[in-house]
């Protein structure tokens, strides 16, 4: 059974990864699409408002640079209104949050503008509808700019002999009204038909049957359905409520995981087809799809195993059976209407695909269970991954591949007919370090300063530092997701997370957009006999080496100090 569900996720994703990376290459071709009637004008209305010129494009320069200024325009515009929340209640009156401090909100709205959407909040006790709703607008704007920059970086490979990649406006209006819009909207449809609320009613107030010092519940209602398909669509992963999918509003049923499992996982898969469309070689983008597909079910089967067999919990006190595994599996912080395999699913999907939305609480997993979600976010989440950023940085990483096998046989390495010269590695180079540079400091830092060490409320040891190690990461990841056991809400995480969370979104975009303007000015290079192939199952294991290789030179050391210690304290 379990496998079967597995199975069914991955084939759904592999039926729909070409119909919709065909429909994404229309949509950004400007090719005629089935919501053109509709949209189209729509669209002119827009770039009249605005005084947008549709058909002026950009060099990579002026690209980044509006990429910038809308993700910070988006953070200084959710700063000001977090601020202010009090002052806006019209919707919820009954209930009237008061404001946040100026450390959580500019965390927050630095969170929302890079989809990170790390939560060092609880929603429904922290947030009004407004600001809900403000979060969730943000949520599409700031996917839909991540989305613009991937599309941006495979027309620097599919063009030459020019310096412009696109119109940024044009990019996140088309992603926006065409992709994330559509789908955002029939998603809705579909969780409000399996129960998720959608409404602007006061917070329900329930006399209990049996009180026990307290007479009634309070039970938070509001607009649900409206942000939970956008924060699974756009990468974000920021949920309405506290427990985030674990909450039966945001997650009512299996029905409604597995739909929520897809919409993280499909765009991002589909950009693999969008990119061999886009450069007229389907065979790229299907060698890509499948490096995804191979590290997604290694993860799976690690996570899968280590947390149905419970590994180590039994010298806790868990289960004293006479095997030293919890008889049933780890089903400590998960939800019993998923189980294991449905949790170990969403861990494993979200953690890949940068967002941080989930149905169980990771802290609780076992420390080898932990750790697959932890990777997934240090290898950079190229499996899936972000909308766009998941294919820049598969794409990076075969990059590194083909320039060290480039090496081996001594030529020039050259990817889809454009040189990889010293600029190029240069832009690369920098790439694969800016997130070790970011995450290990910073996580060294909170483990040696007394702000740092304050966090660590119940664990402390080897679980302490993965918690702390995780904050960072998923921040620089974009992801959002936490071991909630550290207490982060404080001025020291609040502002070094939020660190975190520009250099992973600003700092890496900047150099994949560069190295894509580098590549759009070259010709393309004919096949020779001495050209490596870059579409064979031989350079898709290369790339997966690849990748684990650069994964394990930056963060064996911490892993092995956290979670792998940890393994071995509970043998």
């Amino acid at each position: 059974m379990i496998s079967i569900q597995y199975g069914v996720f991955l084939l759904i994703v592999c039926l729909l990864v070409k119909p919709v990376g065909a429909y994404l290459a229309r949509v950004f071709a400007g090719e005629r699409t089935w919501l053109d009637p509709v949209l189209r004008p729509l669209e002119r209305g827009i770039y009249r408002f605005a005084r947008i010129d549709a058909t002026a494009e950009m060099d990579w320069k002026l690209y980044a640079g509006c990429f910038i200024a809308f993700g910070l325009g988006g953070s200084l515009f959710l700063y000001a209104l977090l601020r202010v929340q009090p002052l806006f209640h019209t919707f919820d009156p009954l209930f009237r949050p008061g404001p946040l401090t100026p450390d959580l909100a500019m965390n927050t709205a630095i969170s929302f503008a890079t989809t990170t959407t790390w939560q060092a909040y609880g929603g429904e006790t922290t947030m009004s509808y407004l600001s809900q709703l403000a979060l969730t607008s943000q949520n599409f704007l700031a996917g839909a700019a991540g989305l613009a920059v991937g599309i941006a970086f495979i027309r620097g490979l599919a063009r030459e002999r020019t310096r412009l990649l696109g119109n940024f406006w044009v990019d996140v209006t088309r992603a926006t009204l065409w992709v994330l819009l559509p789908l955002s909207v029939v998603i809705a449809l579909l969780l409000v038909w399996q129960g998720a609320p959608t409404s602007f009613a006061p917070y329900a107030k329930i006399a209990l049957v049996q009180p026990a010092g307290l007479t009634e519940q309070i039970i938070a209602m509001g607009p649900v359905a409206v942000l939970e398909p956008i924060k699974n669509l756009g990468t974000n992963g920021g949920g309405f409520f506290n427990v985030n999918g674990a909450h039966p509003f945001e997650n009512p049923t299996p029905l409604t995981n597995l739909l929520e499992m897809l919409a993280i996982a499909v765009l991002p898969a589909s950009l693999t087809y969008t990119f061999g469309r886009m450069i007229g070689r389907p065979r790229q983008g299907w060698m890509l799809f499948a490096v995804m597909v191979v590290l997604f079910v290694g993860g799976l089967v690690v996570c899968h195993v280590a947390e149905q067999r419970g590994q180590g919990l039994a010298v806790d006190g868990v289960d004293y059976a006479a095997s030293p595994q919890q008889a049933g599996g780890n089903m400590e912080g998960k939800e019993a209407r998923f189980g294991i395999a449905d949790s170990v699913l969403a861990a494993v999907t979200t953690s890949n695909g940068a967002t941080g939305s989930y149905n169980s609480m990771h802290d609780s997993y076992t420390p080898l269970g932990g750790m697959v979600t932890v990777v997934n976010m240090l290898l950079g989440e190229i499996v899936f991954g972000g909308l766009g950023t998941g294919l820049y940085s598969l794409i990076l990483i075969a990059l590194v591949g083909l320039f060290i096998a480039g090496l081996m046989i001594g030529r020039t390495p050259e990817y889809l007919g454009k040189r990889l010269t010293v600029p190029e590695m240069k832009l690369i180079a920098f790439y694969a370090v800016i997130a070790p540079l970011t995450i290990l400091p910073l996580t060294a830092l909170a483990l040696v300063t007394g702000p740092g060490l304050a966090g660590l409320s119940t664990n402390h040891g080897a679980h302490g530092l993965s918690e702390i190690l995780v904050a960072y990461t998923t921040s620089m990841a974009n992801n959002g997701q936490s071991f909630a056991g550290l207490s982060a809400n404080s001025p020291f995480y609040n502002v070094t997370t939020a660190m975190a969370m520009m250099a992973g979104r600003f700092g890496l975009a900047i150099p994949a957009l560069a190295l894509a303007g580098c590549f759009a000015q070259q010709g393309r290079r004919p096949v020779t006999d001495g050209t490596l192939p870059t579409d064979t199952a031989l350079f898709a294991g290369l790339t997966i080496a690849t990748a684990l290789v650069i994964g394990a030179l930056s963060y064996v050391p911490a892993l092995v100090l956290g979670p792998v210690v940890e393994y071995f304290t509970l043998q």
